[in-house]
């Protein structure tokens, strides 16, 4: 009987190891809609498909997920970018995005890294519960077998337009206050990984998220290496100054109004402008 005591015991500590020693590495793809309205009687067909084609590949982009069963970090695949041609500059500003975006599950909080308009800002707040509803609907994502849920959340809806005036000065036409919209959010997720985590802010289903949709933005996973040969290195951020998620959500109004007020301020300069806000 005591050697069977010791047997279960030791189990159980093995059993504990594996569990924290459970990592992985997934790869996502993030696609965007974009309703873009160009009020401009100086913009031909041209230059209207290649600011669509820029904004498109602006919001298709590679992000890779490291976590283990406790915690996550999710950030931009490093690529560079090809120099921008044509006299066209592009700004995109969000408080929902993050340059590094760590999240522990076991205690239910983040912290996200940010950069907005040169200054570094680290975001540290609890993670909303997400009050999800299974359903028994299956697909397959890759090799792996997946159950569709949905939840409910609150976004930001902007209605963006931009204009081109006699000066070629291009900037947003958007002064009102974004309005909040209900939307529902699908995700799919597999028990084969048993980790409650997932891209951007998305947690607490029992599995892995592959896939997320909100009816504006799709990520879906693309690759997933499971208990690589190097150990995965989930570090939480520190740089930047530290700061809440509503407080931070203020400065970034803040610093978009400055902006809009500059590029309207300014249109004689040389060279176009664009910025775009990304609600949410």
């Amino acid at each position: 009987m005591k050697q069977l005591l010791i047997m279960v015991f030791a189990l159980n500590i093995f059993s504990g190891a594996l569990a924290q020693d459970f990592q992985g590495i997934a790869t996502y793809k993030t696609k965007r809609r974009l309703d873009v309205k160009l009020d401009s009687t100086q913009m031909n067909s041209e230059m209207h498909q290649r600011m669509i084609a820029m904004l498109k590949k602006r919001f298709e982009k590679t992000y890779i997920l490291s976590f283990n069963r406790e915690a996550s970090i999710y950030k931009e695949d490093e690529v560079l970018e090809a120099p921008q041609t044509g006299g066209i500059r592009m700004m995109v500003i969000s408080s929902q995005g993050s340059d590094i975006l760590y999240k522990n599950i076991k205690e239910h909080r983040y912290t996200s890294q940010n950069e907005v308009i040169g200054k570094i800002f680290l975001i540290k707040d609890e993670l909303k519960k997400l009050d999800w509803t299974l359903t028994s609907e299956v697909k397959n994502i890759g090799d792996y077998t997946c159950y569709k849920a949905t939840t409910k959340r609150m976004v930001a809806i902007v209605e963006n337009r931009m204009r081109i005036n006699g000066d070629r000065d291009m900037y947003d036409d958007t002064d009102e206050e974004p309005q909040m919209k209900e939307v529902e959010v699908m995700a799919w997720y597999t028990p084969q990984i048993p980790v409650s985590s997932g891209p951007a802010r998305y947690y607490g289903l029992p599995g892995l998220i592959l896939e997320v949709n909100d009816g504006e933005e799709t990520i879906v996973c693309s690759k997933i290496v499971l208990n690589p040969d190097k150990k995965v290195a989930i570090k939480e951020p520190h740089k930047g100054k530290e700061i809440n998620q509503e407080d931070f959500e203020t400065i970034v109004e803040k610093k978009m109004e400055e902006q809009r007020n500059r590029f309207q301020n300014n249109r004689n300069q040389n060279g176009n402008h664009l910025q775009f806000r990304i609600g949410g």
